[in-house]
């Protein structure tokens, strides 16, 4: 039986190399232009290592316009900006356990600012306009791994809405916590009830979060997972959190723009080393981390960041440097959701290749999931010869099965491998795919 079939259950794509000594070891339709789903990563982490290096960092800063008087009052605007750093308010803390948002709201007041008469401003003119890349499915944009694009993200642009009863009235919170933002609270409550049903929506257009239906009086709090419509808002509103927090008033309301300059530093937070970042991206194959660094190299480039222009610049990389054909991929996103995306096995295995020798290419390497131990890997090829040595990204969606990396053969050779199904059967694609990696 044949470990992949080229009936009419799907498309497979194929291309084995040694890296040793040079040799195509099986290949077969190495050349067709695929879905790659999240193996597109390998070619976001390869860019953004390229352009930025593996101790590379995004700022994200906050300025101020106007004055600040000697008693700590601004006569001004506060105004945060976003360099597109994918961690802020996430799971990376700094090394006293503190969160990214607390730490920027304690260097605005370590920096004398006790009140701000103005507005609290958000900046997020560092990338495009197109917070949902071409070709993401509807059906994704609930989903948490299709959050919004933007340079000014924060938690992954969720929220943790809470809903709890508070005597007659139905009390409304956010975690992590914000400030500022518009809420519609329709939520009734149901006296002698413990349950509850209730929706949570938003109003895009007005940048409003609506919650309605019911919450019974004995009901335990509620907690709903919300993608963030408008993420600069959500930002700003919990970097007003933070400042309430520290003891900072903000007088006027939030809103959104693209401030001139002159303004004056107030306070800096860089992200964690790119290094950092690709891990935890390929790893758990994190979408809106790579969307974010598909973007910062186009906005490292000198213009807004966007899609286009890093897949412009993605071209001319795998053009100049990995030597692959120029109508070999095409990205419209970073992170492979996108069913526009296209590459083929070869120019993957082309990448790896020059991976192993640039010098960044451990970084890339260590940052795969290994076969039955690690991350999406966890569970695949477990007690088999690829266990332990096998490191390479995954790839799934409802019609794509990918995996693309390194693996050591018997005979001690280095190989490099890409394997893409595209078709109505992934699961047994991919155990298909598991016995190749084998």
């Amino acid at each position: 039986m044949p470990v992949i079939s080229t009936g009419r259950s799907g498309t497979w794509g194929v291309l084995v190399v040694s890296l040793t000594n040079g040799d195509t070891l099986f290949g077969f339709n190495p050349d067709r232009q695929l879905l790659p789903a999240s193996t597109m990563k390998l070619f976001t982490s390869a860019l953004a290592l390229d352009q930025f290096g593996p101790s590379g960092r995004f700022e994200t800063k906050v300025l101020r316009s106007g004055t600040l008087r000697t008693d700590g009052t601004l006569d001004g605007d506060l105004v945060l900006r976003g360099a597109g750093d994918p961690t802020l308010g996430g799971r990376f803390a700094d090394d006293a356990g503190t969160l990214p948002m607390v730490t920027l709201a304690r260097s605005v007041a370590a920096a004398g600012v006790r009140r701000v008469s103005g507005a609290l401003v958000g900046d997020a003119s560092g990338f495009d306009d197109g917070k949902v890349p071409d070709g993401w499915r509807r059906r994704y944009l609930h989903a948490s791994y299709a959050a919004r694009v933007s340079a000014l993200s924060f938690n992954e642009n969720q929220v943790i809405v809470l809903v709890r009863p508070d005597g007659r009235r139905a009390d409304i919170s956010f975690r992590p916590a914000v400030s500022g933002m518009d809420v519609s609270n329709n939520v009734r409550v149901l006296a002698g009830s413990r349950g509850a049903s209730i929706r949570v929506r938003q109003d895009s257009i007005a940048g409003r979060i609506v919650i309605s239906g019911w919450i019974g009086a004995k009901s335990p709090e509620r907690d709903y997972k919300l993608v963030v419509e408008n993420p600069e808002l959500f930002a700003v509103g919990a970097l007003r959190a933070a400042l309430q927090a520290e003891g900072v008033t903000v007088d006027g309301p939030i809103r959104i723009a693209t401030p001139r300059d002159p303004l004056t530093p107030v306070a800096t937070l860089p992200s964690p080393t790119l290094d950092r970042i690709i891990e935890q991206m390929n790893g758990e194959s994190n979408n809106h981390y790579a969307e974010l660094l598909f973007r910062n190299v186009a906005r490292a480039a000198g213009s807004p960041g966007s899609a286009e222009t890093a897949n412009s610049l993605l071209g001319r990389f795998l053009r100049d440097k990995v030597r692959a054909a120029p109508d070999a991929v095409f990205a419209a996103d970073g992170s492979g959701l996108s069913t526009l995306d296209r590459v083929t096995p070869r120019s993957m295995v082309q990448l790896l290749s020059y991976a192993r020798e640039a010098p960044w290419g451990q970084v890339l390497e260590q940052s795969l999931p290994v076969a039955g131990q690690t991350e999406t890997l966890r569970r695949r090829m477990r007690r088999s010869t690829a266990t332990g040595n096998l490191h390479a990204k995954t790839g799934t969606t409802d019609e794509v099965a990918s995996l693309g990396g390194y693996v050591t053969a018997r005979n001690g050779e280095d190989l490099v491998f890409s394997v893409i199904y595209n078709g109505g059967n992934r699961w047994r694609a991919r155990d298909s795919i598991d016995r190749i990696g084998v």
